[in-house]
């Protein structure tokens, strides 16, 4: 398979559609190889448009989910990002790219290792993968720039808000079937955030969150 010709594909066929513009998200996309991140036996459907199932209920986002979610964020290359849930390691490796550090948390010791394989065949050596649920955060390597949430929740818990810097964003895919949204938060002071829903999408459950919180804006 030309995994070359795939990955262009995937770029200008799913990601631009989806109004994915920024050049240097398109780059990242463009250079980094998928299929070192899906399981073998789905190599074939690496740039597909498609979930792929990683084991233990989990699985990787479409490809343009993922180019969507780092192109609202607007990464500037110095931030702290915190991702919850690291599944194959791919979206970490887009966060890496486009960032200073990145804090990940994934509950399943089999795919925390297979993910930290996947993102130094992929050539990201330094990216901290640690194996937790993630529902809590860090507060001790907090506060942070951007926290990525790569499953979709039915509520953000305050917790993991209160863990922004301020100016700092937390992205994640809020709601129930069969319409959830994908929403951004910003906190603006202290005791202050806001919040803006992006788009309409589907995906699996983030594990480990509870399906409601007392928290409210």
């Amino acid at each position: 398979m030309n995994f070359e010709k795939a990955r262009f594909n995937m770029v200008e066929q799913q990601i631009r559609p989806w109004q994915v513009l920024d050049t240097g998200v398109l780059q990242i996309l463009s250079s980094i190889q998928r299929e070192l991140f899906v399981p073998s036996q789905w190599a074939s459907i690496a740039y597909s448009d498609t979930e792929i199932t990683l084991g233990h209920d989990e699985y990787m986002l479409p490809p343009r989910i993922d180019a969507r979610l780092m192109h609202d964020l607007h990464l500037q290359g110095n931030e702290t990002v915190l991702e919850i849930g690291t599944g194959s390691g791919y979206l970490t490796a887009l966060l890496a790219a486009k960032s200073k550090r990145v804090i990940s948390f994934e509950q399943h010791d089999d795919l925390a290792q297979r993910a930290k394989s996947n993102l130094k065949k992929a050539g990201f050596h330094h990216v901290d993968i640690r194996l937790s649920d993630g529902s809590q955060g860090s507060i001790q390597d907090g506060p942070y720039d951007a926290i990525v949430l790569t499953g979709s929740v039915a509520e953000v818990p305050e917790k993991l808000l209160s863990q922004l810097k301020v100016g700092g964003q937390l992205i994640a895919i809020v709601g129930d079937e069969p319409v959830m949204q994908t929403t951004l938060f910003k906190r603006i002071s202290d005791q202050q955030w806001n919040h803006k829903v992006l788009w309409d999408t589907l995906a699996p459950r983030l594990h480990g969150f509870e399906e409601h919180s007392q928290f409210s804006f």
